[in-house]
């Protein structure tokens, strides 16, 4: 038997994991306490810390740091149960050795259907004839503004991860052409992808809708400002269900007053939710979704029992799925 425990955020772990989990973990670990979240592990500390051998989190856990780890000697595996791992990596984590897997494969599911979904209907602008339509209480003939249509369009991809990668793969039953910009791949293996590399410059000039799926780095942030945004074309659509902090945000509401005919449909901002003065609330073309494109509601189990799936390989000694390494995280969100 293994030694387990729980520490996440106090709504985390009945949302991701749940009593199913315990019962699947059940045969080959020995849970050493209830869940905890990260405020009551700092503060009262349980006896049985320092016995615990593998670590199950997700939102809201514990970053691991070295004053943490130290009070852990036994800690070999930690599984999180969300996406990236990046706010409770640290250095201490990596020279340990420690194995982590991440459910991040799996909260990439529900990004790409709601980013694919949005993709699709932004094809016919539906959000914007349906404002117009509430505030004149008709119908009209179709403006003059140009509607790309789903037949021959061009989608633009901002980095080609699991969920750029993800939506790539979607959009090959659709018939429209996919450019792809990500530093690191090459033109073949864009193709292998079915899209075809492009500069964001191109991107931005030549895609009916572009997309972002960029990790937030410090080489990323706020890469989308006034040049690119001044390139899109008539009728175009932006999405973004990255991070918010990769779009200047003073020049993107700048350009969208500036161009009523393209349309921003951001589920992520920054800050997260936008402060309570922002145009970003008043644009026409600007809509907004509460960051719901990642895993919600019943898709958070989904991550829970891949990471416990994970645990049984990691228990009967198999190689992981879902292992992330030092140099995976350095290039994620």
């Amino acid at each position: 038997m293994i030694n387990a425990a729980f520490i996440l955020g106090a709504t985390a772990f009945t949302d991701i994991y749940g009593d199913d989990c315990l019962r699947a973990l059940a045969p080959a670990a020995r849970l050493l306490g209830p869940p905890l979240t990260a405020e009551q592990l700092a503060a009262a500390p349980p006896p049985w810390l320092g016995e615990v051998e593998v670590l199950f989190t997700g939102w809201d856990g514990p970053h691991l740091d070295a004053t943490l780890l130290e009070t852990m000697p036994r800690l070999r595996a930690v599984f999180y149960g969300a996406g990236s791992i990046r706010a409770i990596a640290s250095d201490a984590l990596w020279s340990r050795d420690i194995v982590i897997a991440s459910a991040a494969a799996l909260n990439a599911v529900p990004v790409v259907e709601f980013t694919l979904g949005a993709i699709l209907l932004s094809f016919k602008r539906p959000w914007h004839h349906a404002r117009l339509i509430r505030q004149k209480r008709t119908y009209e003939p179709l403006r003059a503004l140009p509607v790309p249509t789903g037949w021959r369009a061009t989608v633009g991809l901002v980095s080609l991860g699991l969920i750029g990668a993800g939506v790539a793969a979607r959009l090959r039953s659709h018939d429209v052409r996919v450019l792809a910009h990500d530093p690191l791949f090459t033109p073949a293996k864009c193709a292998e992808l079915g899209t075809i590399s492009a500069s964001l410059e191109e991107i931005f000039s030549q895609a009916d809708i572009v997309s972002l799926h960029t990790p937030l780095l410090p080489s990323t942030t706020r890469m989308i400002g006034t040049p690119l945004l001044e390139r899109l074309k008539p009728g175009a659509t932006l999405i973004n269900t990255a991070r918010g902090g990769l779009i200047c945000e003073p020049d993107l509401i700048a350009f969208l007053r500036n161009r009523p005919d393209v349309q921003a449909l951001l589920d992520v901002t920054d800050p997260e939710p936008p402060a309570s003065a922002s145009p970003l609330y008043d644009l026409p073309n600007v809509f907004l979704t509460p960051h719901i494109a990642g895993s919600i509601g019943a898709e958070c189990r989904r991550m829970g029992r891949a990471m416990v799936a994970e645990f049984q390989r990691y228990a009967r000694g198999e190689p992981l799925h879902h292992a992330v390494t030092r140099e995976q995280l350095a290039r994620t969100a």
